[in-house]
């Protein structure tokens, strides 16, 4: 068994983006965790875990925690998680792995690119396109920074790997967070508390494939405001604070001494 498991959290209308992952990672050992009320398809993967929706919508925390419960299983003695619409650039899983060989008891984070329409997906394609995104640290292919504490709310859950020690003394991701938006946060804000060190790893990219979003993610509202008070009762303030902005310049939400509510009709 590989000493390295991808773990991967799927639904139904993100697929077709987690087949070409799952052709891109042949010769790992994966693990996909099915969210979604619908039995999951036929998949080349070494382990496939349903979890269901919660009454306030899919279970990514606990989706997560899943995940990496069976990778441990499996034998993994290294976790990369990636979201199913991101393909792992051909450096990625030996950079992860080299850096948790220097960094045994930290959170790795790669780059990300996200690619336009129709980007192809060979390894070639993949190098020319590297573009990672400006919001976050990208250090040079090999080199390793160590995030500074206030860089800790800039971890994104699409691409990053850790041990199984280190996801159980952390304590894994927060169930009680349902639906869009907040878990990431959360669990940084859990790594930067129990002093785990959050690794920015240069040459490990992911690329994200394209798929219409919306910004912000109307769709996503009531998740977010439910979530975000959920964050700030734990954490004494509210994350995704640019979306919740833009929600109350459009006219959808207002601001109180509390935090964020929906207006009034």
């Amino acid at each position: 068994m590989s000493d390295v498991a991808i773990v991967t959290l799927c639904s139904a209308p993100r697929l077709g983006h987690l087949r070409n992952q799952l052709r891109a990672t042949a010769g790992l050992a994966r693990v996909v965790v099915w969210i979604g009320d619908d039995d999951a398809p036929d998949l080349d993967a070494e382990r496939v875990v349903r979890v269901a929706p919660g009454a306030a919508g899919l279970r990514l925390a606990a989706a997560r925690n899943a995940g990496a419960r069976a990778a441990e299983a499996l034998g993994a003695r290294l976790l990369i998680f990636l979201d199913a619409d991101c393909i792992p650039g051909p450096e990625l899983v030996g950079r992860y792995r080299d850096a948790a060989g220097q960094h045994p008891d930290a959170v790795l984070c790669g780059p990300v690119t996200y690619l336009p329409a129709e980007a192809a997906l060979d390894a070639a394609s993949l190098r020319a396109a590297t573009a990672p995104h400006a919001a976050r640290p990208a250090p040079a292919a090999g080199a390793l920074q160590r995030a500074a504490p206030e860089e800790y709310p800039l971890f994104w859950s699409l691409s990053f790997a850790t041990t199984p020690a280190v996801w159980r003394a952390v304590g894994g991701f927060d169930e009680r967070y349902e639906g869009y938006g907040g878990e990431d946060t959360d669990f940084a804000f859990s790594l930067r508390r129990a002093s785990i060190p959050m690794i920015w790893v240069g040459g490990a990219d992911a690329y994200h494939q394209y798929h219409e979003t919306s910004s912000p993610p109307w769709q996503h509202l009531d998740d977010i405001l439910r979530n975000g008070a959920l964050f700030a009762r734990k954490w004494g303030e509210w994350p995704m604070t640019g979306w919740l902005e833009a929600f109350e310049r459009a006219g959808a939400i207002v601001s109180g001494g509390d935090g964020w509510r929906r207006a009034s009709a």
